[in-house]
């Protein structure tokens, strides 16, 4: 249950990236609801298409479009009022936690599918990076995955971190926890102490 609320929340931040996202593009009501929806749930719905897990997560639990709503309107006028400036700091760390815990729980489900460790990694790191993807490239943006930001490289390691405990016969609980604050670790570490990966640039460019 303290999963549950906690990948709700996630699904709230996501929904307000995508929702601020929107707002930089001037789009409507509609607009919004939908770049929200992308950025929340896009990654979970791409990695149950792909593993053909029916009914997909947010059809059997519509608390999850509930909740997309609710956090898109909110930016909405939270915004519109302009009671006080938007906690950007905040929404970066709960960002982390969220890209964390979709991270691992998509882990879970597809080792649970008993697909290969490879796939394992690909699968989890998906339901964490790919809605952001999604905002990103509807927004004209290069995606934050293809930059040197330790983004999907966190999601990656933590994967791995938490297969390679359960392979040393770590309980599961513990190795699922472990893996997600080494993911929201390095996150934040990109955030607030300027953590980045070596850029590949041809020889003669700028």
């Amino acid at each position: 249950m303290l999963l549950y609320w906690m990948d709700l929340l996630g699904v709230a931040v996501f929904a307000v990236s995508g929702a601020l996202a929107a707002g930089r593009l001037e789009l409507d009501l509609l607009g919004v609801l939908v770049l929200a929806s992308l950025t929340a749930i896009g990654g979970g719905t791409l990695r149950d298409v792909l593993m053909n897990r029916h009914p997909i997560f947010w059809m059997e639990k519509p608390a999850y479009l509930l909740v997309i709503c609710l956090a898109a309107l909110g930016t909405v006028l939270y915004v519109q009022l302009q009671v006080l400036p938007i906690p950007l700091q905040a929404l970066l760390v709960a960002d982390a936690i969220g890209l964390a815990l979709f991270a691992l729980s998509g882990a879970q489900l597809a080792e649970k599918a008993r697909l290969s460790p490879l796939i394992v990694v690909l699968m989890g790191t998906m339901t964490g990076v790919a809605g952001g993807v999604m905002r990103d490239v509807c927004s004209s943006q290069v995606p934050l995955l293809l930059k040197q930001d330790i983004y999907a490289t966190a999601a990656i390691a933590g994967i791995v971190l938490y297969l390679l405990l359960k392979k040393a016969r770590v309980p599961e609980s513990w190795a699922f926890w472990i893996g997600l604050v080494v993911v929201a670790g390095l996150r934040l570490s990109a955030i607030f102490l300027g953590w980045q990966l070596p850029v590949f640039r041809l020889a003669g460019t700028a």
